[in-house]
Formats: C-alpha cells, structure tokens, sequence
C-alpha cells in the first residue's frame, strides 16, 4: 500500500469514526447497536419508533448535511487558495461567506411571512421550493469575491492584501446583515443564531437542496484540478502553456462561491474549516490539486462532524453554535499561518 493511499484510508477511518460519533452522541446518548439498527430499518423503508425515529429523522441528517458542508467548505477552500495563490485564502477570509451570509438574509426576509414568530424550519422549507435564498447567497458571494479581488489589486499589501481586503468587505458585509436583522428583533435571535453557524435545524430537505449543488461545484473543481496545478508556476508560465488564464479564474470562482453559497444558505457562517483542512492535507498528500481536493473534502467533513459533536455535548442539554467550535479552532491556526514566513 503506497502512503497516499494509506493516509486516505485513515482519512475515511475517521469520517466513519466522526459519523458514529456524532449520530450517537448529543444530549441523548444513543448505543452503536441502536444507531445501526435505526439506520438498516430506514433504509429499507421499515417502521420507526421511538430511538430509532430520533436517529432517522434528527442524528442522521444532521451528520449527513455537515458532512456535505464540511467538504463543500474545505474543497472551496482549496479552489480559492490555488486561484489566488495564497495560502490564507479562505471562504471565510476573502468574504465569500459574509457576502453569502448577506443575500441569504435577504432572502430569509423576503420568502418568510410577516407574521412576529420567524422559524427557520419555515425558511428552509420555502428555500427548497423555491431556492431563492440560494440563488441569492450565490450572487452576494460573487459580489463581495469581485469585490475583494478589485480591492486587493489596488493594494500594496504583498500576499496579504488580498485577505485585508477580505477582512474589510466581509466585515461590510456583515454590518449591513446586521443593520438589516435589526428591521425586525423578533427573528433577529434566530437568525443571528444562523449566523453563527448552526446545524441543528438540518433535515434531509436540505441535504437534498445541497447535495447536488456540492457535488456540481466539487466535479467542477476537480476538472479543473490540473489546470489549477499549471497556475502555480505563474500566470505567464500558464499562458504558454495554452491556459487562458482569465476563465480558468473565473471558473474556479464560480464553482468555490456555489459550493460556500449552498453551505452558508443553510449553515450559516463557519468559518475556518476551508483554510485548517487545506493546509494540513497538503502537507500529507502534497500540493497537487487532484489528490488535494478530495483528501481536504474527507478532512473538512471530519473536522465539521467533530466540531458540531463538541458544539452539542460541551455544555449540554444547551448546545453551542459549531461556528464558535470552529472559531476557536482556527483563529490560533491562522495566526501561526500569519506568521509563517512567505
């Protein structure tokens, strides 16, 4: 067995580990041989009750959709760091997910009722009809990335510029989310809730929403893997060899913005699962991106499963939003990347 294929066995090891974890643990603690038996009984279509429904309809697609998330996040995190060529790209970083953030509460406050009482389940229902608050997360993320680029490119901030310039209109971004929020106090705490990145509310409608969105932008990004490659020798460098340089960007872009506008629409923000996952892959499996974007997809969805057990059983039956797990993941991680030398 080569080491490649060894660490991608690992790598599968612990996304198993990380799904029976997190489908069995929480604020009731359900055995492995229950969880088994609830999931070959939905499966094949039989009757669930008690234990086994909790599982079925709650445990599992929750797991599931943080799976997706988690990969979705991580192979966009890959995408944006070989496009832009620097390491401390990420989704959240560049703005991509506050921009996100921003045109999924538009359309949380167009598609919902004007009744007081704001329920996310509601929105998410309406979202899966009519796929407006994708549809919306998607242009607020493609507009705050051409924003960030366009700023970035008049900066003189070296490598960094183009994360300062994420930093800034992110952070625009979230204040007018915020202002927006404010029209209305009574859905604000939920909403706010989402903002922080929440998993509790994911049901299969939204696995099936999200799942094909992920996986168009993943086959997208791996086609584009090699390609990707050729870019890291210079822009000039992959001019001659045929590339077009320009499309290539903007492909990348659009697939990494899809794949962070499907997770952010109903995830919320999470930040950092597309910069840790990313940069400890690479230094197992290298820096190609073919073998990179699935080894970071496997580790970004572990990593998410983990986070969203702690967010439930840290301090339980109260339960953390997994955006602040994360968070405190990956904020002493970027700042030991920042001080890294170039």
């Amino acid at each position: 067995m080569t080491r490649h294929n060894f660490i991608f066995l690992m790598l599968l090891a612990l996304l198993v580990l990380a799904v029976l974890l997190g489908i069995s643990n929480g604020t009731l603690e359900i055995g492995l041989g229950q969880t088994l038996t609830a999931i070959q009984k939905g499966l094949s279509g039989q009757p669930l009750e008690g234990i086994e429904a909790i599982v079925w309809n709650l445990r599992l697609p929750r797991v599931v959709f943080a799976l997706l998330v988690g990969a979705a996040l991580a192979a966009s995190g890959v995408a944006m760091q070989g496009v832009f060529q620097n390491p401390l790209a990420d989704p959240y970083l560049v703005g991509v997910a506050s921009g996100a953030a921003f045109g999924a509460t538009i359309a949380i406050f167009l598609s919902s009722s004007a009744a007081p009482a704001f329920a996310l389940s509601l929105f998410t229902a309406r979202a899966a009809g009519s796929g407006l608050v994708p549809l919306l997360a998607f242009l607020g993320a493609m507009l705050a990335v051409s924003l960030t680029m366009l700023l970035s490119s008049s900066a003189q901030g070296g490598r960094h510029s183009l994360i300062l310039s994420g930093v800034v209109i992110g952070g625009i971004f979230t204040a007018i989310t915020t202002f927006i929020q404010l029209f209305d106090a009574d859905r604000l705490r939920a909403v706010f809730s989402w903002m922080l990145g929440n998993l509790s509310l994911a049901g299969w409608s939204e696995v099936q929403v999200v799942l094909p969105v992920a996986l168009l932008g993943f086959v997208a990004l791996v086609l584009l893997a090699k390609p990707l490659d050729a870019l890291q020798l210079g822009e000039d460098t992959a001019q001659t060899l045929g590339l077009r340089v320009f499309w290539l960007k903007l492909a990348v872009i659009v697939a990494a913005s899809l794949m962070t506008a499907a997770a952010v629409s109903f995830a919320g923000i999470i930040g950092f699962v597309g910069l840790i996952a990313p940069h400890v892959m690479r230094r197992l499996v290298g820096a190609a991106h073919g073998k990179l974007l699935f080894a970071s997809a496997l580790a970004g969805s572990s990593l998410l499963l983990l986070a969203d057990l702690g967010a439930r059983v840290l301090i339980r039956p109260q339960e953390l939003p997994v955006g602040i797990i994360t968070t405190l993941l990956g904020g002493p991680f970027f700042l030991w990347l920042m001080q890294r030398k170039p």
